[in-house]
């Protein structure tokens, strides 16, 4: 029977004994008092179930009351609902209890904080991590325990995307790594990692790099000095090695110009996580990129849409790397009479630079792996066109050392576009001359 079915059976037992008591006192001669005196009746049952209500509530492990009617039906139902939450309950505790487990067995700090901040449940890592324990330091603040550069401001951000790296420094010997989920009603599940080792492993690649390229630049400046002295000689002492001594001196100006990019980028990496504060006038500096192009590519048609007036935080030099990158290499790969437009402007909010070109395009499978060292789509076009593979390596460097986006969108046959997206909280305050 339904829940409207006892309803109506409810009310029409009220209304029975509002009648049964008026008629009562009519024959008493007493109306009135026989329909108050069936009222009060009335107000004590209902009372009375209410407060058996409220009694099984509060005790929760109180047996279900007994009764008939709209009232029983009510019982059975709440009592559902509590069984059905229980049950809830128990599967969510099992959940937790095993994630638990298995956070406990994790090398790496693993830590749920409430959607206050404060700590709820953390691993024996922790401990060995952070100096941080259950038994001393649960519902307190995580962010008063755990003092990290920038933790703090990483928390509060919200954004997890990106995992925060904390690098080395005279109170911290060990390079941390922080990851944040959030779940449930604003908990936070937090990995710190210590990856301590892989960036020695980074440090030690970029070093050599850095080292072997230096080193290399002066055998290459003595090479090309001798060659360009061999080629000063007269012509007819040369005439029969003029042609090794030009290709000779070819790749001496390849091998400088890889050694430049590998240099330029191993500082890019050196510098990745520093700060950039400076104010960049981003039309001033694309604007006179593209003046010295024109000179230099005079036949090409270069074309400017420059609609953003305000400035963004960073490095004018490793901006106008990543600028003059994206340009140059629209120009090498697209056709003698295609156009390439530079764009700056604000995109759904978002400070954006885009460069597009009408050249040949990039094969899907290739898009993925275009920002990797020394990829190249087309070898033996790079070739002739004296790329080192470096470029765009730099471009997405220089884009995740400023906070931004490197976008890459291309078509087969009809073009490409490349787009650094800028977050909102670089833009500047003031406009400044790069």
């Amino acid at each position: 029977m339904t829940f409207l079915s006892h309803w109506w059976r409810a009310l029409i037992g009220i209304v029975g004994v509002l009648g049964f008591g008026a008629a009562t006192g009519l024959y008493l001669g007493r109306p009135a008092t026989g329909l108050g005196l069936a009222m009060l009746l009335v107000l004590v049952f209902w009372s009375y179930q209410m407060f058996q209500v409220e009694r099984w509530l509060t005790n929760v492990s109180g047996e279900t009351p007994q009764a008939a009617g709209v009232w029983g039906l009510l019982f059975d139902y709440i009592h559902r609902l509590r069984k059905q939450s229980e049950e809830a309950q128990g599967r969510l505790e099992s959940s937790l209890h095993y994630l638990q487990d298995s956070l406990k067995s994790m090398r790496d700090a693993a830590i749920i904080t409430d959607p206050w901040g404060n700590i709820a449940w953390l691993n024996d890592s922790a401990g060995s991590l952070l100096g941080i324990t259950l038994d001393r330091d649960e519902g307190r603040p995580l962010v008063s325990k755990v003092h990290l550069p920038n933790f703090s401001d990483y928390l509060a951000v919200g954004d997890y995307q990106v995992p925060l790296r904390i690098p080395p420094s005279s109170d911290q010997k060990r390079c941390l790594q922080v990851e944040v989920s959030t779940f449930g009603g604003g908990d936070k599940l937090i990995f710190i990692k210590d990856i301590t080792e892989q960036y020695k492993l980074e440090m030690m690649r970029r070093d050599f790099v850095g080292n072997v390229s230096h080193e290399l630049r002066t055998p290459l400046t003595v090479l090309k000095g001798y060659v360009e002295n061999l080629q000063s000689l007269d012509a007819d002492l040369v005439e029969k090695i003029q042609r090794p001594l030009v290709q000779m001196d070819m790749q001496v100006v390849r091998m400088e110009v890889l050694l430049k990019d590998l240099l330029w980028l191993s500082r890019i990496e050196t510098i990745e996580g520093a700060d950039k504060t400076l104010p960049i006038n981003m039309t001033e500096l694309v604007t006179e990129i593209i003046e010295d192009l024109r000179a230099a590519w005079p036949e090409r048609k270069i074309d400017t849409h420059l609609e953003h007036d305000d400035v963004i935080l960073g490095d004018a030099t490793e901006l106008h790397s990543a600028v003059s990158n994206l340009v140059v290499n629209a120009l090498k790969y697209s056709g003698h009479d295609d156009l390439v437009t530079v764009e700056w402007k604000l995109d759904a909010g978002f400070p954006t630079l885009t460069v597009r070109d009408e050249g040949e395009g990039i094969k899907p499978q290739h898009i993925p792996r275009l920002t990797e060292r020394f990829y190249r789509v087309d070898k033996s076009r790079s070739q002739a066109t004296g790329g080192t593979g470096l470029g765009l390596a730099i471009v997405k460097h220089v884009a995740v050392s400023h906070n931004a986006e490197l976008l890459i969108d291309s078509v087969y046959g009809q073009g490409s576009v490349f787009s650094m997206v800028f977050t909102p909280h670089q833009k500047g305050t003031q406009a400044a001359a790069y």
